[in-house]
């Protein structure tokens, strides 16, 4: 079937919930996408930071095509020979303790939320009643699902669906006198983003964060660090929290870990996740025997001599090419970011230069408006970041000719 064909029947199939490109991809390989055409993409948008290794890498489809892997799916109501290993080594790389798998990011907030909620209510003898409030950032992006949505900033997003979860409230975004006005006997935990990524990639400052860390201590309540979208390498560390020095109570990730099928994790300190028990919490496809072999997989390569080294380097060079590109078009008002976690902000709309960059064989996309987002796979090299900023340059030239001469001198 044709795009034409194919987009004329999901409008008749689908529910309208996405705004698709006018691609039909058909295959991938390393960071390029190609379509039904033929015409190849290179992909800087990574599936939204899925596919942090490219597409069709071999190891990857290696564990796919082992024969001697036989089961797909069993219950979690029996043992398989993975999830054990793969929670033993996600916890030796957070520092955290226990592990528990879902299939989503937006199912590990969820798990999250109610796991702090349930700790908050641990000694039934003690606890209040009334010790449920979540506090969240402005500007934040959780998910879409109820709880999760409960957490997510933008009103678009929430108001269709009220009311949400109670008791939760948002704190001005790095705004240290609101986040301690914001904490009480009330707050069961804080959940954040080290780097907001749909709010636009935007970076907590770390004297917010060690402050939210503090507070949380003092009051009994949980850190929850989101690592959805900004942890799993993705800024050349494992978690991006790492780079304050940061002890969560909680950490949710999901995106890139079964290297592009659907999987998700909650990890908790022990102490924490021991607020759960046998029937509190669960999930039929979480964890299973495939999905976890490809994130165990996944995590090897992620923990190679200089894999990591090697994003932080490639992203200082994409950043400085940014930079760059800024100081020849003032239409570029930021650019931001860490790692290969990147994005310039606009002082015009950029949808217009998502729709150029496809034109140019550039996979990008555009947040908040103004924020042209960029998460490539990690395994990009300078050519990548080279060939992709050339690209850029007709593009924001063409919508700096289009702009009011002066507007942005």
């Amino acid at each position: 079937m044709t795009l034409e064909q194919i987009a004329e029947l999901e409008s008749r199939t689908l529910m309208p919930t996405y705004e698709r490109l006018p691609i039909l991809a058909v295959r991938g390989e390393g960071c390029f996408l190609y379509d039904d055409r033929g015409k190849k993409y290179l992909d800087f948008l990574g599936g939204l930071a899925v596919n942090a290794l490219g597409y069709n890498h071999p190891e990857i489809m290696a564990v796919l095509r082992d024969p001697s892997a036989t089961l797909l799916h069993v219950s979690n109501l029996v043992y398989h020979a993975y999830q054990g290993p793969l929670a033993s080594r996600l916890a030796a790389l957070s520092g955290l303790d226990l592990a528990f798998f879902a299939n989503t990011g937006a199912e590990a907030v969820e798990g999250a939320i109610k796991l702090a909620r349930a700790y908050a209510q641990r000694d039934d003898a003690a606890a209040s009643n009334d010790r449920f409030d979540i506090l969240a950032l402005e500007n934040s992006f959780h998910g879409r699902t109820l709880g999760a949505l409960s957490v997510t900033w933008p009103e678009k997003y929430r108001k269709p669906f009220e009311p949400l979860l109670p008791g939760v409230e948002f704190v001005r975004l790095n705004d240290l006198a609101h986040l301690r006005q914001s904490f009480s006997s009330r707050v069961a935990a804080i959940i954040v983003e080290v780097i907001q990524g749909e709010g636009g990639v935007v970076e907590v400052d770390g004297r917010f964060l060690e402050a939210a860390q503090q507070l949380c201590r003092t009051h009994d309540a949980l850190l929850i660090c989101d690592e959805i979208q900004c942890g799993l390498g993705r800024t050349g560390r494992f978690f991006a929290y790492q780079k304050f020095g940061l002890e969560p109570d909680i950490v949710v990730m999901a995106k890139p870990l079964a290297a592009g099928l659907p999987l998700g994790a909650i990890l908790a300190r022990r102490r924490v996740a021991e607020a759960f028990h046998p029937g509190l919490h669960g999930s039929t496809f979480g964890g299973g025997p495939l999905q976890c072999r490809l994130a165990l997989k996944f995590l090897e390569i992620l923990s190679r001599t200089e894999f990591l080294r090697h994003v932080r380097d490639i992203g200082e060079y994409f950043r400085r090419r940014l930079l760059s590109l800024q100081e020849e078009f003032p239409v570029i008002q930021q650019v931001r970011g860490e790692g290969l976690m990147l994005a310039a902000e606009l002082a015009v709309p950029g949808k217009d230069a998502v729709r150029q960059g496809l034109e140019a064989g550039l996979l990008f996309n555009c947040t908040q408006e103004r924020v042209l987002r960029f998460l490539p796979p990690l395994i990009i090299q300078k050519e990548h970041v080279d060939q992709f900023t050339e690209g850029l340059r007709p593009i924001l030239d063409s919508i700096l000719a289009a702009q009011p001469k002066g507007a942005h001198a």
